[in-house]
């Protein structure tokens, strides 16, 4: 009877210690998973470049749901009207980083300027326009030669645009007049009012465009399947002297990625978005989840690597060189797997971490 009585109180005793040791564990690993990226001390000020398109919502989520406080960055978001005006605020120094067109900073970088891209924030989303009558006309690429096509300069679309022309035959310089407008609502005004044949525009003004009685000839993942567009950008300097910042900054933003693909926070996401463009929240809903706009954060060096050969053989940019030295990677690596280490079951974290290896 006390063998069996001794005995139980050892087999308590076991399991206490064993409870103890793994507590223990617990909270060593817990506290090394936190202390992987601790917030930023003292917080650290980041002036950020933005174009007012539904495709940028995570700056705006990482804003408002305090992401970006969270991780010791106070951003200020400064909104341009296209991406050639924000790209060359970048290179004056009067932003620390910007989102804007792929095409932006290739072709600044073609031209020799010194940028680093280390992240992603949207891909695909623009399309072709044109009026329901020139419908009848325009209903593919080729259709264009000889007609008069408005881009907003320096937009991934107008360099789709552009490489799509060159594969089908057509010398975007001679058989097509091209007009680079300052924004989206200026195209749409140039096509609906006829002193343009068709123009390209971008979420959520192709649904704008759809809305005015317009019709969408072609979208751009039907042009060039998987683009990148708008990419995190920064001057090759700020990648050394603000080395510690650029991993909070996109951790913040791969958590803005996941709050908006939880389908419990689309309203919030909306409304969200709505705060900064200001527009109808049904037209806002339906650019930003109608399924043509890719919402990774992912730098993609892939997908830019193809983006940067079409321009080459389109003779968009005339550099002979590769665009690969230009894009850093370690920030979003590191960003991500703190994140997979503070929550190793998260399956979102997982699929990008997958999708990082294929890209990447």
């Amino acid at each position: 009877m006390k063998h069996a009585r001794l005995s139980s109180l050892m087999r308590q005793h076991s399991r206490r210690a064993l409870y103890m040791v793994a507590g223990a564990a617990m909270l060593l690993f817990s506290d090394v998973t936190a202390q992987t990226y601790p917030p930023l001390s003292p917080v650290v000020p980041v002036n950020v470049g933005y174009l007012p398109v539904t495709g940028h919502a995570k700056f705006f989520v990482a804003k408002e749901k305090g992401f970006f406080d969270q991780e010791g960055i106070k951003v200020e978001l400064i909104q341009f009207a296209n991406s050639a005006d924000g790209i060359s605020a970048l290179r004056a120094k009067k932003l620390d980083i910007g989102a804007f067109g792929t095409t932006a900073p290739l072709v600044h970088i073609a031209k020799g300027a010194d940028l680093r891209i280390i992240g992603g924030v949207m891909g695909e989303d623009a399309a072709i326009i044109t009026t329901q009558e020139k419908g009848a006309i325009i209903k593919t690429v080729k259709d264009l030669k000889g007609k008069k096509v408005a881009t907003v300069r320096l937009a991934s679309g107008d360099a789709v645009l552009r490489a799509a022309l060159h594969r089908a035959g057509i010398d975007w310089r001679k058989d097509v007049q091209i007009f680079e407008l300052k924004n989206p609502p200026a195209v749409l005004e140039a096509v609906k009012s006829g002193q343009v044949d068709a123009g390209v525009v971008w979420g959520p003004h192709d649904v704008r465009a759809e809305e005015m009685g317009l019709k969408i000839v072609a979208r751009s993942h039907e042009l060039e399947p998987g683009h990148p567009c708008c990419r995190l950008t920064i001057n090759a300097d700020e990648q050394v002297k603000d080395a510690k910042i650029w991993p909070h900054f996109i951790r913040a933003i791969l958590r803005a990625e996941k709050f908006t693909q939880i389908p419990a926070n689309r309203k919030e996401t909306v409304a969200i978005i709505q705060q900064y463009l200001k527009i109808d929240p049904a037209v806002i809903e339906k650019a930003y989840y109608g399924g043509h706009l890719d919402q990774s954060s992912d730098p993609n060096v892939k997908g830019v690597e193809v983006f940067w050969k079409t321009m080459q053989q389109s003779e968009f940019v005339e550099s002979k060189g590769k665009i690969r030295p230009f894009i850093v990677t370690s920030y979003y690596k590191s960003a991500l797997e703190s994140l997979i280490a503070e929550n190793p079951k998260d399956q979102y974290w997982a699929k990008l971490k997958k999708q990082f290896n294929e890209r990447d």
